[in-house]
């Protein structure tokens, strides 16, 4: 399906039934309250989606899956990551990418490339690649920062380069990607709350978390947005200020599971290192949802 990364993208989570077994029942129901929430398109094997805890073969089940039940109606976008580029390469090369309309890639973790290593890494990814490339950078998580410059590089360089999720939280480089890269290339936020800020200075959309749970409410954010409508916006922004910030207090996707928990569309269960969400933290996330109209 070709698409243009505009728009209101979740990063989903994967269900887990009690015994710890992947619950596609649960995810199917996932995916379709995304699609009927109005939400643009869907992220496979992110970070939500506990995918450093999924083996091969589960992996390999879930995408698989999340295309056949979405059945065209968005566009599903796969999350791949690595610190090895040959290994990489192989992966991508290997991939069945068939209604897949892009490869989301995070920078490399734990070894910690330098601004031409990361720069060097993508190119090679961007010659081997099937589908469009979104970068990944989420310094927090993999310990190393994709600085402005090098995106805009990336981002001259190949047009297999087509977007990239900031999740820095820095605004002034995320203002400097907006400002000089091409005009085909997507700015999208990786952080719910910093969406409206990046929209507001030419940012594109969003992979959220927190759609997971309230896919109406944060395309409803998303698309206020995207027409200009910066009043509306914030009204949801506001009603949600909150719930975004306790979706993380006991890590992601401990908040959103909780969420969706409370809702009857999953169990809340994580597997180890990860665990739900602490008691009280989970009472203040219902309190909050019992809030919003």
């Amino acid at each position: 399906m070709s698409f243009d990364f505009t728009g209101a993208g979740v990063a989903l989570i994967t269900p887990f039934k009690k015994n710890f077994d992947v619950d596609f029942d649960a995810l199917g129901r996932l995916v379709d309250n995304q699609i009927s929430g109005g939400m643009d398109f869907l992220v496979a094997l992110g970070t939500t989606a506990e995918t450093s805890t999924l083996s091969e073969e589960e992996k390999t089940e879930v995408v698989a899956y999340i295309k056949q039940r979405a059945a065209g109606r968005i566009p599903v976008v796969v999350g791949m990551g690595g610190n090895d580029t040959r290994a990489m390469i192989k992966k991508m090369e290997s991939f069945d990418s068939t209604g897949v309309s892009g490869f989301l890639i995070v920078t490399p973790y734990y070894n910690k490339p330098n601004q031409e290593g990361l720069y060097r890494h993508y190119m090679e990814l961007a010659a081997h690649t099937p589908v469009p490339i979104i970068l990944y950078n989420v310094p927090t998580r993999t310990g190393i920062n994709m600085e402005a410059e090098t995106v805009i590089r990336l981002a001259e360089a190949s047009d297999k380069i087509v977007a990239v999720k900031e999740a820095s939280g820095t605004h002034s480089q995320i203002t400097r990607i907006a400002k000089y890269t091409p005009p085909h290339f997507k700015v999208i936020s990786g952080d719910d709350v910093l969406a409206i800020t990046i929209m507001s200075i030419g940012g594109e959309g969003i992979i959220s978390v927190i759609a997971n749970a309230l896919p109406a409410k944060l395309s409803a954010l998303i698309h206020h947005g995207l027409k200009g409508d910066f009043a509306e916006a914030r009204k949801v922004h506001y009603e949600l200020i909150e719930l975004f910030r306790l979706q993380f207090q006991d890590g992601n996707p401990a908040g959103v599971k909780t969420m969706l928990h409370h809702f009857g569309v999953i169990e809340n269960v994580l597997r180890l290192p990860l665990v739900p969400a602490n008691d009280l933290t989970q009472r203040m996330i219902i309190e909050e949802l019992q809030k919003l109209s």
